[in-house]
């Protein structure tokens, strides 16, 4: 037994050290990324030059990369990603709309920015073109994946269960952008997560 645990752990080590340095990596490049396109705006930011501030090649930007768009947006796919897998792992007999917001609930430290400063300089930079279009395709594939899981779930396959579970993904998620924006826009609203929470009460009320 002893010689199996040694046998394994050898094995298993190199993977694991070669994943948290990959890790590491992507991490570097997106926050790299971030803070040029703050910096100098997105328009003057290239991909040898977020490879240089990573202190990467620019062979290992491309590896991770196919732009400078999904570099500043990785650490959205990321959190979509941890939501993804918090929701499949609520219980199937919960419901839907309790299931969306308890996984979220499970990954606020992780998911939800409280710098405002922070929070309304990513807004603005999230307004360029290119970066919108990038938006939309990664919440929409997220839309879709979210409602997949949610039927999954339920067992149910019909064509109303299918409508059912998208309407309830994208209502989640324009609930999550409703809130960010009166966070960053309305001076009365101080505190994120109260805000979040109302907006999504008001939200469930249709779907509980």
């Amino acid at each position: 037994m002893a010689g199996t645990r040694a046998k394994l752990t050898g094995v298993d080590a190199p993977e694991g050290l070669r994943e948290r340095k990959k890790a590491a990596a992507r991490l570097a490049l997106h926050e790299a990324a971030v803070r040029l396109a703050l910096e100098h705006g997105l328009d003057h930011v290239t991909t040898e030059a977020i490879a240089d501030a990573a202190d990467l090649s620019r062979r290992t930007f491309s590896n991770y990369f196919a732009s400078k768009e999904d570099a500043i947006l990785d650490g959205d796919v990321v959190r979509l990603q941890d939501w993804l897998a918090a929701l499949r792992d609520r219980p199937p007999s919960e419901p839907p709309w309790r299931a969306l917001r308890a996984s979220l609930n499970s990954l606020t430290d992780r998911w939800l920015d409280p710098d405002l400063a922070r929070v309304t300089a990513m807004r603005a930079l999230r307004q360029h073109p290119s970066l919108l279009a990038r938006q939309s395709a990664i919440y929409g594939a997220f839309e879709r994946d979210a409602a997949g899981v949610l039927l999954a779930r339920s067992g149910a396959h019909a064509p109303d269960d299918r409508r059912a579970a998208r309407v309830q993904a994208a209502a989640f998620l324009s609930g999550l952008r409703v809130a960010m924006n009166l966070w960053v826009e309305e001076p009365d609203v101080h505190h994120l997560m109260p805000t979040l929470d109302q907006v999504l009460d008001q939200l469930g009320r249709g779907f509980e």
